[in-house]
């Protein structure tokens, strides 16, 4: 991340859902008032133009060409990801959003009206995000914010003192940050999930280690790693999703759903979907401490 600079791919990822809030509500996946406001300048105006029919198809498919499978994939994983929460939430009122970047289910999801959340980043994204927010008249009030940049400091220490009950069940979202850290970084949160409350719920996303070494083929890979590299942002680490049962039960965590892209696609989009390509090698993971 650049210095004093917001994510870019946080913004991107608002950038994906504006495009969906701003089709008819009898046609999206999810609404996402905030997503527009949580914008820059340029980004803003390419949501304007989202709510315009014809500009929004071109605009769409510009990104679908330069930027294959990210903007259907990530727009899947978020309804995805949504409905896991929803039914987490029945019986687990604690969230924490790891890496939160642009995410607004505090303020867009019903499920968490009465859950304490906790949205834990690294503090130029918080910064932005919060100015923007307040921007919008967005209640602050409903999110309490832990700032953090994962690679230096311990935020269970941090997250605790803002506080996180370690001792209750717990739903963790880790989403679109996994691949961006160290394999030490990542394996200490996941070690530190898996010492959670058991009954508590693991969301997190990861991408397949092929895609980084060349040992597999994916659709528009190429393009996805010069853009994230062009960033500032690259890629450090993946994981083989075969491997993945075991790596999370050495960590204390049992595994309950790994979904690639085609499959969360299909599921939140359906037959629509068999004309999406690209992001196969993402995945999206739900898993959760086992002994409750």
């Amino acid at each position: 991340m650049r210095s004093r600079e917001a994510s870019r791919t946080a913004e991107f990822m608002a950038v994906f859902r504006a495009s969906e809030h701003a089709k008819a509500p009898t046609s999206r996946a999810f609404a996402d008032p905030l997503a527009a406001a949580l914008l820059p300048g340029g980004f803003r105006l390419a949501a304007r133009l989202f709510s315009m029919r014809p500009a929004a198809a071109l605009l769409n498919a510009y990104i679908d060409r330069r930027w294959p499978g990210a903007r259907t994939s990530g727009i899947a994983r978020t309804k995805l990801i949504d409905d896991w929460i929803g039914q987490a939430a029945c019986g687990i009122d604690q969230v924490v959003l790891l890496g939160a970047g642009f995410d607004t289910r505090a303020w867009r999801l019903d499920a968490l009206a009465a859950a304490r959340i906790f949205e834990v980043d690294h503090p130029n994204t918080a910064t932005v995000k919060q100015a923007r927010l307040r921007s919008a008249h967005a209640d602050l009030g409903k999110v309490t914010f832990v700032r953090v940049d994962f690679e230096i400091d311990d935020f269970d220490r941090l997250l605790r003192a803002a506080g996180f009950d370690a001792a209750r069940p717990a739903i963790v979202v880790w989403e679109g940050v996994s691949q961006y850290l160290t394999g030490e970084a990542v394996c200490g949160v996941l070690r530190w999930v898996g010492g959670l409350a058991p009954g508590s719920r693991f969301i997190f996303t990861y991408i397949h280690e092929g895609v980084l070494n060349g040992s597999a083929a994916f659709v528009g890979a190429d393009k996805a790693i010069a853009k994230v590299d062009g960033s500032g942002e690259p890629w450090r680490f993946g994981l083989l999703p075969e491997e993945l049962p075991g790596f999370l039960r050495e960590r204390g965590l049992s595994l309950l759903s790994d979904l690639g892209a085609d499959e969360y696609r299909e599921r939140v989009m359906g037959a629509a979907s068999r004309h999406m390509q690209g992001y196969s090698f993402y995945h999206t993971v739900l898993a959760e401490v086992p002994g409750a």
